[in-house]
């Protein structure tokens, strides 16, 4: 049995998850409005809070209280990834006589209770030191160069990575040897750079496992996958000089441990919203530009695999087991979502969370929670749990003068929950309460008594499997190639057909009133004139019977009726004197 914790001004609890959805009675709640930080240890078992007063820690699975530290203005927390440390922080203050203040980060053994360091950490942005997945490794900016201490003895820096101004890192995923992934902004003209390392061997750029320079770069985001194999570096700038987007330019790059690089290539201009790792390690997915927005899987050689098309989204979900991909558009967007079985690229569900401000999977890989929380939203606050299949089954929104700040999951380790088979038949809904209709479009009123007609901006791209075909080309055809290549089926068809016309003899074409076979002349003046007036007669035709079926006439084409007789009798005359 897993839960959801909630946090809000009704306090802090927890709720069971499918199938009761009842309040758990192994977390008592904690009624206070002061929650200001809370988390889960990696593996769920431990949960802390800190409500105003101290912060306190609890064994989830036993309904224990662990310890309880006497730290009134914590604002943060963090587990370290076995268990063994608890990392808290408050917001650094400076003495009344400008003095430096006390140290603001501890570093709590769990085991103990005892504080086993304490760092003056000023900025929020960053302040939890990093573990390695089996704890050996701890490390933490300080100053623009990382420190590195060994087995959570933190008196002792065990080493230290240093470079010009290294502004952020991130340590891999998963065993050892533990690669470090670091960003040096670029300076005085000098390209921005982020270099992988493996950990201890920092002895200059030849030591570095690869390294990638670009020169757009106000901050980065590096995201390793699951293996450590590799990592995607979306690289922003705050401003587009071009003027093209009001949310900076952004470029994406790719670093293999292996010493690759490139830059992946997005068929379409604009920002890039998403980016996310596949739970398999060998494809990612990227939500770029501008709106409708495209989705694209690429592969480890960032080809693209396949090609979502265009929608309203600006987000990417991989389920736990990376057997289901969730595109979701929220924030400014509707909060439409597709939910695609990335095995067989096929379409599941399309379920739409209105006004969410928060997306995430269970553990389980089956279930979803969306949730609407204060400061985003200030209203209609509440959380609703899905099944993948587009199900709501079970719905909570929290009175009109109350809110909710933040929901999450309890966590658990890789392979407590087998991976399920994909399921298209959607889950029995515990809720009967119907969904909204979609709002209809605004129509002037000079054109609500007419017949609708299509007035879209643009057109959605389809999806399409970009993966070569058996026995074709590697690579996906260009737009010029497609646009070629459907003018030589349009011409191939068009001969097939004259042929077949040619097999089956002349066609009952209606020919113009009084006038005669097709025969040459011998001058080719004349026969130039009266190939032009059948040509003219053809086309007065063609408008009188446009005006038989009731259709209104422009006055040049009234004009041209007019003129038929006398167009009649000029090819009469010319035919006469042959």
């Amino acid at each position: 049995l897993f839960s959801l914790a909630v946090r809000g001004s009704e306090g802090l609890y927890m709720v069971n998850g499918p199938p009761s959805f009842t309040e758990s009675v192994a977390f008592q709640r904690d009624s206070g409005k002061n929650c200001k930080a809370v988390a889960f240890s990696k593996d769920g078992s431990l949960f802390a809070w800190c409500n105003g007063e101290k912060v306190n820690v609890v064994n989830v699975t036993r309904a224990e209280l662990l310890h309880s530290f006497d730290l009134p203005k914590t604002v943060c927390l963090e587990f370290s990834p076995k268990n063994s440390v608890l990392a808290t922080w408050q917001a650094y203050a400076t003495a009344k006589d400008g003095t430096a203040g006390v140290p603001n980060l501890q570093l709590h053994d769990l085991r103990t209770g005892k504080c086993l360091k304490s760092f003056v950490q000023k900025k929020m942005q960053n302040w939890c030191p990093c573990w390695a997945d089996d704890e050996s490794i701890c490390a933490r900016n300080v100053n623009n160069e990382v420190h590195f201490f060994e087995n959570n003895n933190f008196n002792t820096i065990a080493n230290k990575l240093h470079l010009q101004k290294v502004s952020d890192f991130v340590l891999s995923p998963g065993a050892q040897p533990t690669k470090v992934a670091v960003y040096v902004p670029g300076s005085k003209g000098a390209p921005s750079f982020v270099r992988l390392y493996q950990y201890p061997n920092f002895g200059g750029p030849q030591s570095a496992l690869a390294n990638k320079s670009f020169f757009k770069a106000d901050k980065v985001t590096m995201l390793w996958n699951k293996k450590a194999t590799a990592v995607l570096v979306v690289a922003s700038t705050e401003v587009d000089k071009s003027g093209a987007s009001y949310y900076g330019e952004q470029t994406l790059h790719y670093l293999a441990a292996g010493g690759e690089s490139a830059v992946v290539q997005l068929p379409k201009n604009g920002p890039i919203y998403d980016v996310a790792w596949s739970p398999n390690s060998v494809e990612f997915c990227a939500v770029y530009g501008f709106m409708p927005a495209k989705a694209t899987v690429f592969n480890l050689k960032c080809d693209p695999v396949f090609d979502f098309g265009t929608g309203p989204r600006n987000a990417a979900y991989y389920s736990p087991h990376g057997h289901i991909l969730v595109l979701a558009g929220f924030g400014n967007l509707r909060g439409q979502m597709e939910v695609w079985d990335v095995k067989n690229y096929r379409l599941i569900s399309k379920p739409v969370a209105s006004d969410s401000t928060y997306f995430a999977w269970c553990p389980d890989g089956e279930h979803i929670v969306t949730a609407t929380c204060a400061p985003r939203l200030r209203v209609s606050n509440g959380y609703k749990i899905w099944h993948y299949t587009g199900s709501v089954l079970h719905s909570y929104e929290v009175p009109s003068d109350e809110e909710m700040w933040q929901v999450f999951w309890q966590p658990f380790l890789d392979g407590v929950f087998p991976e399920r088979a994909v399921r298209y038949q959607a889950a029995p809904r515990q809720l009967p309460r119907a969904q909204p209709g979609p709002a209809q479009a605004y129509r002037p009123p000079a054109l609500r008594n007419r017949p609708v007609t299509s007035s879209r901006l643009h057109e959605d791209e389809p999806p399409q499997n970009m993966k070569p075909q058996l026995g074709g080309s590697d690579k996906p055809l260009s737009k010029t190639a497609l646009k070629n290549q459907r003018k030589h089926e349009a011409k191939k068809a068009a001969k097939q057909e004259a042929k077949a016309d040619a097999h089956q003899g002349p066609a009952q074409v209606k020919a113009p009133q009084n006038t005669a076979p097709a025969m040459t002349t011998g001058d080719p003046e004349v026969d130039k004139k009266i190939k032009n007036l059948k040509k003219k007669l053809k086309a007065i035709e063609q408008l009188k019977e446009q005006a038989a079926s009731g259709k209104q006439l422009e006055k040049n084409q009234v004009e041209k009726i007019q003129k038929e007789a006398a167009l009649l009798k000029e090819l009469e005359d010319l035919e006469l004197g042959v």
